[in-house]
C-alpha cells in the first residue's frame, strides 16, 4: 500500500509567502523564541527538530534561543548538586513512607524502598558524586575508547539513577533513558494530567525549577516551543507547559513534532489536556512554525497559519491548509547555542538530514509517512556536500549522523563518489533498506572509502513469505549479499527485525533465525522485538486484509498502538514468547557490552575496523578478549 499524503488543501508557497509578508509588516518587531528539546533521550548527540527550526527562524530574522533540556537534566542529574538535593530528599521519603505504613501496610516493595534509603548516607552519596563525575569524563574524553571504562560509566549511570529513583518512588529514573516511568499510564489523558501533578513522582518539575524556569527568566521569551518526539517525552512536555502557563502566562506556548502529529485526532477532543497549551504544529514544521511566530506577534487571527491546532476563547481549531517544504530552499541546521561540548560523547556527532519521507514508502507495518503531507523529496547532491562542508569546518568534528528514514540508492552511490571526490574525510552512519540496485562490489568500495561507518539495516524477516507480506520487494539472497559487501569493506551492519507480523507463522519466524545464524559471521549486532499495530498504519488501515482484529480501550485515549487477535499465525502472545526464545538462545556474539548506537559508530570509526570482539560478552568457550588498542 503506497503511503497516502492527502491530509489537508496543500497550499503554495507563494500562497504562504503572500501571507507571510502581510503578518510580517503587522508584526512591527522579530520575535524572541525559545525551542525546547525535552527529557527523556540518550544525550549523546544534539537531536535535529531544534537546529532545522532555529536556521529556518534565524534566516527570517528571529531571535532564536535552543535549550535542550534533556541534555541538560542528565548533566545535572550526574552532579554533586543534584546527588545532595536527593540526599535532602531522603527523610521526606522516608517520613512520607512512616505516614502510609500507618493507614496500611507496607508492600513488600515498599519495605525494600525503607531499606534502601536508609542505605542513603552522606557518605555514600558522596562516593556517589565522585563516581558519577568520572563517568562523565570518560564518556567525553579519550578514556571512551577503553572498552572496560566505558562499560564502568554507562554502570556508575546506571546506578546513580537507581539512587535517584528511590526518591521519586514509585517513579522509576532510568538509564537508558526510555525505560523511565513515572507510574502513570502515558496512553490515558487522565493519567497524564494527574502526573503532571503529582510533586512525589514528577522530577520534571524540578528539571523545570533548575533548568527551563530560570532560562526563561534570562531570556524572556515571546514564545516557547517544545518538540515532542517519543510519546514518553509527554510527561515532561506537559509538566513544562503547565508550568509556564502559571509562572509565564503572558508566553505563547506551543508543541509539535512526530508525536503531536499522531495525536492530531485525539488533542481537539481533550479541552483538559489542550489548556496546558496554546498550540500544536503538526508535520513538518519550518514555514508553519515560522507563520505562527509572526502571527503571534501581529496579533493575527491564527486560521491561516498552515499545519495547525490552536486554542482560542471560542474553543479548539484545527486549519484546513497544509504546507510541505521545498528541500532546496531549507538552509542546513544551526547548532549555535547549544551546550556542544556537554553530550555524552568524546567527539561531537552532527546529525544531517538529506531527505524528507520515505523513497520506498510501501511497508505495510511502518506509519512514517504520517509525519508529512507530501511525497519523497531530496535535496540535491552539490547542496549536500556543500552543507556537509560547512558543517565539518563551523563545528570542527567529522563525525556525522545523517537521519534520513532510509537512505536511497541513487543517493547513496552519488554520496559516496562525492565525498572521495570533495576528500571531505568524514565518519558517518545513516539507514538503509536492502536494495537489489546496491549489490555492486564498486558501491561498498566507494562506502568504505567515503567513511561510512555504521549502518541501521531494515531486515524484519527471513521469511520470503513474510518478506512479500510486508511488500518488503527484497529477497533473503540480497540480504545475504548485502550483509557479506557490508562485513567484507569494513561496515558495521545493525540488523533490525520483529516477529510476529500479521499472517507470519511459528515456521516462518524460524526462518527468521536460522538465516541470522547461518550468516552470523556477516552479522555485526541485531536490534529485535515483536510486531505493534500502530494506529496510522497500513494494516490498521485495512485490518480485515491483513486478518487481523484489533480492540481499542476509549479510556486509553493516547493510545498509539492496538491489541490484536489475528485470523492466522503467530497471534501477540505467541510473538513475545518467540522473542523471548529467540532473546534466550540467540548468537552470543550479538549480545555487545556497549550497545548504544552513537558509540558503536565511534568505536567502528575510531578503530577503522568493524571486527572489534572486545565490545562483545565473553562467549562460552571463546579465549581472553584482545584489548581494543590492539586491533588494527
Amino acid at each position: 500500500m503506497k503511503v497516502s499524503y492527502d491530509k489537508g488543501g496543500l497550499i503554495a508557497p507563494e500562497d504562504i509567502q503572500s501571507s507571510r509578508q502581510q503578518t510580517e509588516r503587522r508584526a512591527g518587531r522579530a520575535a524572541k523564541v525559545m525551542l525546547v528539546f525535552p527529557p527523556d533521550w540518550f544525550p549523546s548527540e544534539p537531536y535535529l527538530s531544534l537546529p532545522t527550526l532555529t536556521a529556518f527562524l534565524r534566516n527570517a530574522g528571529h531571535e532564536v534561543i535552543q535549550k535542550d533540556v534533556n541534555l541538560e537534566m542528565y548533566d545535572w542529574f550526574f552532579s554533586a548538586d543534584f546527588l545532595r538535593r536527593v540526599l535532602k530528599k531522603v527523610p521526606q521519603q522516608l517520613d512520607r513512607l512512616k505516614k502510609l505504613s500507618r493507614m496500611r501496610e507496607l508492600t513488600e516493595g515498599e519495605i525494600d524502598l525503607q531499606l534502601a534509603l536508609c542505605d542513603c548516607t552522606r557518605t555514600r552519596i558522596q562516593a556517589l558524586i565522585e563516581k558519577a563525575e568520572q563517568a562523565k569524563a570518560i564518556v567525553r574524553g579519550p578514556e571512551f575508547y577503553d572498552v572496560e571504562k566505558l562499560e564502568w560509566a554507562l554502570g556508575v549511570f546506571r546506578e546513580v539513577t537507581a539512587t535517584i529513583s528511590l526518591v521519586y518512588a514509585p517513579a522509576r529514573i532510568c538509564m537508558p533513558p526510555m525505560e523511565t516511568d513515572l507510574s502513570y499510564k502515558l496512553f490515558m489523558s487522565s493519567e497524564l494530567l494527574e502526573a503532571v501533578e503529582d510533586t512525589q513522582v514528577n522530577v520534571y518539575r524540578d528539571v523545570f525549577d533548575h533548568i527551563l524556569k530560570p532560562a526563561i527568566e534570562a531570556h524572556r521569551p515571546d514564545i516557547v516551543g517544545i518538540s515532542i518526539v517519543l510519546r514518553q517525552q509527554l510527561y515532561s512536555s506537559m509538566t513544562f507547559c503547565k508550568m509556564i502557563k502559571e509562572q509565564f502566562p503572558g508566553i505563547h506556548v506551543t508543541i509539535g513534532g512526530n508525536t503531536v502529529t499522531r495525536l492530531r485526532d485525539v488533542l481537539p477532543e481533550r479541552p483538559n489536556l489542550f489548556a496546558l497549551f496554546d498550540s500544536a504544529v503538526m508535520y513538518e514544521g519550518e514555514t508553519a512554525f515560522l507563520h505562527l511566530v509572526e502571527s503571534v506577534m501581529a496579533g493575527k487571527d491564527l486560521s491561516h497559519v498552515p499545519n495547525l491546532m490552536y486554542r482560542d476563547a471560542t474553543g479548539i481549531h484545527t486549519t484546513t491548509s497544509t504546507y510541505a517544504e521545498n528541500m532546496a530552499q531549507l538552509p542546513p541546521p544551526d547548532f549555535d547555542g547549544l551546550p556542544l561540548e556537554k553530550y555524552f560523547a568524546p567527539v561531537l556527532i552532527l546529525p544531517y538530514l538529506a531527505t524528507r519521507g520515505c523513497y520506498w514508502g510501501r511497508c505495510e507495518f511502518c506509519d512514517h509517512g504520517e509525519g508529512y503531507t507530501a511525497g519523497y523529496r531530496s535535496k540535491k547532491i552539490h547542496q549536500i556536500i556543500q552543507e556537509l562542508k560547512g558543517l565539518r569546518e563551523k563545528y570542527q568534528t567529522r563525525y556525522f549522523h545523517f537521519t534520513d528514514e532510509s537512505y536511497p540508492p541513487a543517493l547513496f552511490r552519488k554520496l559516496t563518489r562525492q565525498l572521495i571526490e570533495h576528500e571531505l574525510d568524514i565518519a558517518w552512519t545513516t539507514h538503509m533498506r536492502f536494495e537489489k540496485s546496491l549489490l555492486d562490489e564498486q558501491v561498498w568500495q566507494d562506502a568504505q572509502r567515503s567513511g561510512c561507518k555504521f549502518l541501521h539495516m531494515g531486515y524484519e524477516s527471513g521469511s520470503e513469505r513474510v518478506l512479500k507480506l510486508m511488500d518488503k520487494a527484497t529477497t533473503t539472497d540480497v540480504i545475504r549479499r548485502s550483509l557479506e559487501l557490508s562485513a567484507q569493506h569494513g561496515v558495521w551492519n545493525h540488523i533490525m527485525g520483529f516477529f510476529g507480523f500479521p499472517g507470519e507463522t511459528y515456521e516462518d519466524a524460524k526462518f527468521s533465525i536460522q538465516f541470522l545464524e547461518e550468516n552470523k559471521e556477516y552479522v555485526h549486532s541485531i536490534g529485535f522485538g515483536t510486531f505493534d499495530l500502530s494506529k496510522h498504519t497500513p494494516v490498521a488501515k485495512d485490518p480485515e486484509r491483513f486478518g487481523v482484529t484489533y480492540y481499542k480501550n476509549p479510556e486509553w485515549d493516547l493510545a498509539l498502538d492496538y491489541y490484536y487477535t489475528v485470523k492466522h499465525g503467530l497471534g501477540v502472545e505467541d510473538a513475545e514468547r518467540v522473542f523471548e526464545e529467540f532473546e534466550q538462545h540467540h548468537y552470543a556474539g550479538w549480545d555487545l557490552r556497549i550497545f548504544i548506537r552513537e558509540y558503536v559508530f565511534l568505536y567502528v570509526a575510531h578503530f577503522g575496523t568493524n571486527k572489534l570482539p572486545a565490545l562483545q560478552y565473553r562467549i562460552e568457550g571463546q579465549e581472553d578478549r584482545p584489548a581494543l588498542a590492539g586491533v588494527s
